[in-house]
């Protein structure tokens, strides 16, 4: 009897045992989820390596952004920065299978290789998925217009300062809207390939707008006239996915 009673005692305290290192593993899993980018930025939102298809044609943002701009900005300028951080991460031992943001976020422990070339195809990466064939009336609605309004004052307001924060970026460039870490919308500009995820940068935060101001970016189509080409982006602007980053800061 003892040893049936004994037998009882030991399978029910190995059942709780199991349950309890079942739960925590629960626990660690989601832990280790809260704390990953694809749960702080939301599917669709990680960037990887590898230079993704064009989501239009070479031609589909005219008469904003001209075919042949599209074709040597996307096919060799951003080509050629998807190539050389696969190079740099190669070198520098980087697991290309891990998100490319998580390399942004410690860029100042690699190369200044890595540094301009992981930024610039990020970078592109992004500016490609905002934009879209031009629109009449092109702007957000939503929440993110809520927050524009509450911070900038309205709509127009927060165009007249991004638009400003591009015009004055000396040099080659990003403009940027950013939601900075106490979860508030603010405007930016980094220099060269630099943006708001990386640890060495002015402004940080997460990205949700970026416009190239690099001369490659309209030069063929408006010469030395950036303010033109900056006003005419914003009838290209795919607020569609400037929301979905929006919602997933």
């Amino acid at each position: 009897m003892e040893n049936n009673n004994s037998r009882r005692v030991f399978l029910k305290n190995t059942v709780k045992a199991a349950a309890v290192v079942t739960i925590s593993s629960a626990a660690a899993s989601t832990l280790v989820q809260s704390c990953s980018p694809s749960k702080k930025m939301g599917a669709g939102l990680i960037t990887g390596f590898d230079q993704q298809p064009l989501p239009y044609s070479y031609d589909a943002l005219e008469n904003v952004i001209d075919a042949k701009t599209m074709e040597i900005h996307y096919s060799k300028h951003a080509a050629a920065y998807a190539k050389a951080v696969k190079e740099a991460s190669v070198a520098e031992g980087v697991d290309i299978a891990k998100p490319l943001e998580n390399v942004l976020a410690k860029i100042s422990s690699y190369s200044t290789k890595m540094r301009n070339n992981a930024g610039g195809h990020y970078n592109h990466e992004m500016f490609w998925k905002s934009m879209r064939p031009k629109k009449a009336d092109n702007a957000p609605t939503g929440s993110l217009l809520v927050d524009m309004d509450k911070t900038f004052g309205s709509f127009a307001n927060f165009k007249t300062q991004f638009s400003e924060a591009a015009k004055t970026r000396f040099g080659s460039g990003w403009a940027w809207l950013y939601v900075d870490g106490s979860s508030n919308l603010k405007i930016g500009s980094s220099a060269n390939q630099d943006n708001p995820l990386m640890n060495v940068s002015d402004i940080k935060g997460f990205p949700i707008l970026g416009l190239d101001v690099w001369e490659h970016a309209y030069y063929l189509k408006y010469q030395n006239k950036r303010p033109e080409y900056i006003e005419n982006w914003w009838n290209v602007v795919n607020w569609n996915y400037v929301q979905m980053r929006f919602d997933k800061k």
